[in-house]
């Protein structure tokens, strides 16, 4: 097993300098699982951050030869619950199979004040 920490250049970069992006463990086999950090994006409602949020986790993945489909669990967290739904419907346009395993908090406050979103993901990646 091999452990790699990552900021891929090619993916949007943390916004502090004291964490990793992303965390690959790699397999004898090949086969890998990546640790997401959780995710933030700009915009001025829900909707906008969480498409943010997915099209920044979709760049992270791709850097590690992933996609959203290999998502196999997620954690969210938001402001507000009562706005579950509205997250729902933009989840749903971008883990479009077998919903992964999942978990959502609301969380009073977020690393940044005007977060109103953050998203982890945890991936398989098959071996070649």
């Amino acid at each position: 097993m091999q452990i790699t920490l990552d900021n891929p250049a090619s993916a949007p970069q943390p916004l502090s300098p004291y964490y990793s992006q992303v965390a690959r463990i790699e397999h004898a086999d090949g086969s890998a699982l990546l640790f997401v950090s959780g995710q933030i994006a700009e915009g001025d409602t829900l909707t906008e951050q969480t498409r943010g949020v997915f099209e920044a986790l979709a760049a992270l993945l791709e850097a590690h030869g992933a996609t959203l489909a290999d998502v196999v669990s997620i954690r969210t967290y938001l402001t507000d619950i009562s706005k579950l739904e509205e997250y729902g419907t933009v989840r749903r346009r971008f883990l479009t199979g077998t919903p992964p395993t999942s978990m959502t908090f609301e969380a009073s406050r977020l690393f940044r004040p005007e977060a109103l979103v953050e998203v982890e993901v945890v991936a398989a990646v098959p071996a070649r």
